[in-house]
């Protein structure tokens, strides 16, 4: 298989214990000004990128095009990476149920919940994986109620020709202003398209302005009114749109992260490592949107990360 090339990653934030550089996370990221324009740039945001979960936002945004009938906390929930907590799970059936569908119309993997708490419970309980906990299931509840109001087949909502996927391929290109350069699979099983880097934070941002009431707006006031349903409790996603009020974020897999600020920055970093420990892409995107010109001086704890020895901070992250 041919290898496509990929970004110029450059160091985004530096690991320092004890005062000794152990370690770099390499990346690229981007922010863009209240007034849409390129304000600040590190490594090549221009190569095509593959936004995984941060793309949810245009997904449920096509759902509703379709004519999706979801309520804000579910609309919330289809751009979400939820935890799979119990409101989480309650949440989806009832987006199935209301598309006259069950459990079984799923075709997302099954999966223990993200929340270490729930799965332990879980554990306790003899409980197994499912469809419905699986993190995404909330995003394709919404898919499968756009196909039941669109009039479409319900079995092969995945694939990249059904209507619904060809109604995202279409959001995605308009909000980010490019073509799509190229189909992958997500871990979740549906399309995942790519485009750039700026790209991403391009169409988050037109989403912020999208006219009120458009499905692109209303995808983004459900996030805002429903953090928890974005991600989860103790969750980035979540506590950024907590304790920014007006701001938009989403992160993905492998180290991505999109946010839109209250005035109208927006940033989207993509960590090349993935950034396992979610502990470099808060810093980094926070960098971005800051250099954009937006003020984050309320949330900018959040990218605070203690490198610790035995029982001590002897460490910490640091910008590059």
């Amino acid at each position: 298989m041919p290898r496509n090339p990929q970004p110029h990653y450059v160091p985004l934030v530096e690991v320092v214990r004890s005062g000794f550089g152990e370690g770099v996370h390499f990346g690229t990221a981007v922010g863009l000004t209240r007034q849409g324009e390129i304000g600040y740039t590190r490594g090549d945001v221009r190569a095509p990128m593959l936004p995984r979960s941060s793309a949810k936002p245009f997904q449920a945004a096509a759902a509703l095009r379709a004519g999706a009938r979801l309520e804000p906390a579910q609309t919330a929930l289809a751009a979400g990476s939820h935890s799979g907590e119990p409101h989480h799970v309650k949440t989806v059936v009832g987006m199935l149920a209301d598309a006259g569908l069950d459990t079984d119309a799923l075709r997302c993997p099954a999966d223990w919940p993200l929340d270490g708490g729930e799965r332990d419970r879980l554990l306790r309980a003899g409980g197994a994986p499912t469809r419905l906990l699986m993190n995404c299931s909330g995003k394709h509840a919404a898919m499968l109620a756009a196909c039941v109001a669109g009039g479409w087949s319900t079995g092969d909502y995945l694939e990249p020709g059904h209507p619904v996927q060809e109604l995202v391929r279409q959001v995605i290109e308009e909000a980010c202003g490019e073509r799509v350069a190229h189909t992958a699979v997500d871990g979740c099983g549906a399309p995942q398209l790519a485009v750039s880097l700026a790209g991403l934070a391009r169409g988050l941002r037109a989403m912020a302005f999208a006219p009120d009431s458009s499905p692109e707006a209303r995808v983004l006031d459900a996030m805002r009114e429903f953090p928890a349903n974005v991600a989860g409790e103790g969750r980035i996603d979540t506590l950024l749109m907590r304790r920014l009020p007006g701001a938009a974020a989403k992160m993905g897999a492998e180290g991505v992260l999109a946010v839109t600020a209250p005035t109208g920055e927006a940033a989207a970093v993509k960590l090349s490592d993935g950034d396992p420990w979610f502990r470099a892409r808060t810093m980094a995107v926070l960098d971005a949107l800051e250099a954009a010109g937006a003020d984050v001086d309320a949330v900018r704890d959040l990218a605070e990360s203690e490198i610790r020895g035995g029982d001590e901070p002897v460490g910490r992250l640091r910008s590059v």
